[in-house]
């Protein structure tokens, strides 16, 4: 148990420092904005690009692993979003905020950090898979509740245009594309570049966790949504229970690859979240609150994860 608490204590030590250096100074969110722009636009791309273009090219073609990962999080997703939806009579919007608290994790921000430093480097290549289809999957499922529930007024055409751009230029994605072209051709770049590459990379996770907890302690809790059990449950331990039953059953993966999902799987609610909840204008509050409470939970679930992991408890495949 020492050697789990010595690697979860860094990673939620970092957001802690991060939301305690932020209640202390008082500084407004918005002198968050060039670093999450460093975040978002430099480090963690140049640690995807790193670590895909060194991976065989085979190994980055998983259908089967990738379809396993999207599946189970959007079955957790249909649950909240199904149960929402018959308790508020048809309540589309809203229930589609509560279904993606439920199912969208901090994939982008914790996911690669704990995960290689969990499992090490192999863990990047199923890391950035699942990113990127998740996300995609995101980007495109929010307009299109949206606009079903009538609070998305844009043309079809111009709402299709607007997800296909945010696809195509999200960064990591871009980065994603371009670390799998380099493995495609063997790309190795000149060492300064590596070198510089592998500098920003080290910056990626700290920098990351720092500035998530920077933002939970700027949005205050005001108000705990009734729906916080469900969506804790279904966040927290359902998602990564379907994920591991699916991908065990679905083929036989490496056991860091199933594990990096389930671990994925497991994380709290996205700030994602949050950020989609207010651009619609449903449910801002709660969504906030939901992304608070399930990190602050986190601390507990993730390391009872972690625990049952690298102790053997949780078998690599259970239909070996």
């Amino acid at each position: 148990m020492s050697d789990v608490i010595g690697l979860v204590l860094p990673f939620f030590g970092l957001i802690f420092m991060g939301f305690l250096v932020a209640r202390i100074t008082r500084q407004p969110l918005e002198a968050l904005g060039w670093m999450n722009t460093f975040i978002i636009y430099v480090a963690l791309p140049a640690l995807f690009f790193q670590l895909l273009a060194k991976t065989p090219i085979e190994r980055l073609t998983e259908w089967s692993y990738i379809f396993g990962a999207v599946f189970s999080t959007y079955v957790v997703f249909s649950i909240m979003f199904v149960g929402s939806v018959l308790l508020s009579r048809g309540e589309i919007a809203e229930s589609t905020i509560k279904g993606l608290a439920a199912a969208y994790g901090n994939i982008g921000y914790m996911g690669p950090g704990l995960a290689l430093l969990a499992f090490g480097p192999e863990a990047a290549v199923p890391v950035a898979l699942i990113f990127c289809f998740e996300n995609i999957m995101h980007f495109v499922m929010a307009p299109l509740m949206m606009a079903l529930s009538g609070g998305e007024k844009t043309p079809p055409l111009q709402l299709a245009a607007g997800v296909a751009k945010k696809i195509v230029l999200h960064p990591f994605i871009i980065a994603t594309a371009v670390g799998v072209a380099a493995a495609a051709i063997e790309f190795r770049p000149p060492l300064p570049i590596e070198r510089f590459l592998e500098y920003l990379s080290s910056a990626a996770a700290p920098c990351a966790l720092f500035a998530m907890g920077v933002t939970l302690a700027l949005r205050p809790l005001k108000r705990v949504p009734r729906e916080l059990a469900p969506i804790a449950a279904l966040k927290l331990i359902v998602h990564p229970l379907i994920c591991y039953l699916v991908l065990s059953w679905v083929g036989n993966f490496s056991e860091i690859w199933v594990f990096s999902a389930v671990l994925l799987a497991g994380l709290p609610t996205a700030t994602n979240v949050f950020v989609i909840a207010q651009q619609y204008g449903v449910w801002v509050e709660r969504a906030s609150a939901s992304v608070l409470i399930t990190t602050c939970l986190s601390v507990g679930t993730v390391t009872a994860l972690l625990y049952a992991i690298t102790t053997g408890m949780l078998p690599p495949d259970l239909f070996p």
